[in-house]
């Protein structure tokens, strides 16, 4: 259910709710401390003279409209910064910002965060696979646009979902530079007339991979210029809580519309893959406490080229050394560190079985 609070009426945290109002003023009316992330798409202030038109003279629909329009650069940086100090006080200590524009503004955006504290953490860029020509042949085609991602201060924890995205790009750390296509086909949302609902409306491809990459499922996400409502939608389906505000009843009318339509993710289809040192830790020893392997039992590395005895306490004895599984693994193999669960093994029934399979065993056991 989507819900829309009239002006002035956000007192509380309105979970999965569009606040009918200024950002400025709705930011102003939510507690502190409060959301988990912000994804921020301000007017870009275009500055455009006259209208823009194909070399067929046809229009083209270009941002004209009247909340992307500031009296002077001076005016749109008061604006900036007073979103920005509201959307810092809202914020989680350990939460983070995304804010997206153009060269238009987002120069001008990156000074003000780090005036109000913000510590920028990347830029990433999103480059478009399919962008709009430059019709006039005076530029070069605006082919991408900038994302700034930032903590809420410098040395402040922060979720990054490393794994997840690695494994969003087939293995591969994702870098920050992102090949995605602007918002086009069935994608597009129109209105009555069968015009743009929206002329900027970004893509859910976007916004899927911010909110796995920087969002755990419960978190609450906030969107100042939630417009077609995209941030809503992708995080309902993600298992997010969200918050948009957006003062345009049109808009508002058109991401109720959308937003009925989404469905949430079944509960095993938002886990998102995570690193090894965000799992339960489990020590060697508790194999041997366990049974699952005995003292005295031989472990053999991976490359075959060392063996070591097991102890009752957990450690292992080896040629003239003894300690842990990672102690004796970096003496033998006369190295600074060694991870023991990666380098030992052992033998069953005629099988080399690596111990980290006992440990992943273990750890299943923890979760269910």
């Amino acid at each position: 259910m989507t819900n829309t609070i009239e002006k002035g009426a956000a007192s509380a945290l309105p979970l999965n709710t569009i606040i009918a109002d200024d950002c400025i003023k709705a930011m102003a009316g939510l507690p502190a401390n409060s959301v988990d992330l912000i994804f921020a798409d301000p007017p870009y202030n275009l500055q455009l003279k006259g209208q823009l038109h194909r070399p067929d003279n046809s229009k083209v629909d270009a941002v004209d409209d009247h909340w992307d329009q500031f009296s002077s650069f001076q005016a749109y940086d008061q604006f900036t910064r007073e979103w920005l100090q509201q959307a810092r006080r809202i914020l989680k200590p350990n939460g983070s910002l995304w804010v997206i524009g153009s060269y238009h503004n987002i120069f001008r955006v990156g000074t003000a965060l780090q005036d109000e504290g913000f510590w920028i953490l990347n830029d990433v860029v999103w480059r478009k696979s399919n962008p709009m020509p430059n019709f006039r042949g005076k530029r070069f085609t605006n082919a991408h646009e900038t994302m700034i991602w930032a903590s809420k201060s410098e040395g402040a924890k922060y979720t990054f979902n490393y794994e997840a995205l690695k494994a969003l790009n087939e293995g591969i750390q994702m870098r920050s530079d992102w090949v995605l296509p602007i918002c086009t086909g069935h994608e597009r949302l129109k209105d009555a007339n069968g015009d743009k609902a929206h002329p900027t409306q970004k893509p859910e491809s976007l916004l899927h991979r911010i909110l796995v990459g920087a969002t755990n499922p419960g978190d609450v996400v906030l969107d100042p210029f939630f417009g077609t409502g995209t941030t809503g939608a992708v995080a309902k389906m993600l298992g997010r809580n969200w918050i948009g505000i957006e003062r345009e009843e049109s808009y508002r009318e058109v991401a109720t519309a959308r937003l009925k339509s989404v469905r949430k993710f079944d509960s095993e289809a938002l886990q998102v893959s995570t690193s090894k040192r965000a799992e339960p830790r489990v020590p060697f020893g508790q194999l041997v406490e366990r049974g699952m392997l005995r003292p005295g039992e031989e472990l053999y590395s991976m490359n075959k080229r060392h063996k070591a005895k097991v102890r009752a306490d957990g450690t292992l004895v080896g040629d003239n050394c003894k300690g842990s599984i990672h102690q004796v693994g970096a003496h033998l193999e006369n190295a600074p560190s060694c991870n023991g669960w990666t380098y030992w093994c052992f033998k069953r029934d005629g099988k080399v079985v690596p111990i980290d399979v006992l440990r992943q065993q273990i750890r299943a056991e923890m979760q269910n």
